[in-house]
């Protein structure tokens, strides 16, 4: 059965789809920090939305298939395909995902990723 900070984590990647960058922003903390490893940090829900509005508005569509999930208190682990249809370019990234949540929120997110295989995905 799953923890309350799993279905956390589960409703956000679900809700991707819906490309609604409020509702992505309602999971998290009002200080949380969302890191794509191979970048630099985003620190609080100003630079979470400019983060995400980076690929959010051109992407037609976005599905963030989770694989596996586990849990350790406070702590969520996913292994994901993160799936992109920019129109001419599609893109699946495939992800490992680490969540915090307090207090029924994200407050921080870092997916770990293979830059140079979303790179070449891109060309």
């Amino acid at each position: 059965m799953a923890t309350d900070a799993e279905k956390v984590v589960t409703d956000f990647c679900n809700a991707w789809p819906r490309k609604n960058i409020d509702e992505l922003l309602g999971f998290f903390t009002e200080d949380a920090v969302y890191h794509n490893i191979p970048t630099e940090p985003a620190r609080g829900k100003a630079a979470i939305r400019a983060t995400i509005n980076t690929f959010l508005p051109g992407a037609k569509s976005i599905e963030f298939k989770i694989l596996k999930c586990a849990s350790n208190g406070n702590v969520v682990f996913n292994e994901r395909l993160d799936m992109f249809d920019l129109g001419a370019k599609k893109i699946t990234l495939p992800v490992t995902g680490v969540f915090e949540v307090s207090g029924g929120k994200i407050s921080a997110w870092r997916d770990y990723f293979d830059m140079a295989m979303y790179t070449k995905q891109m060309a």
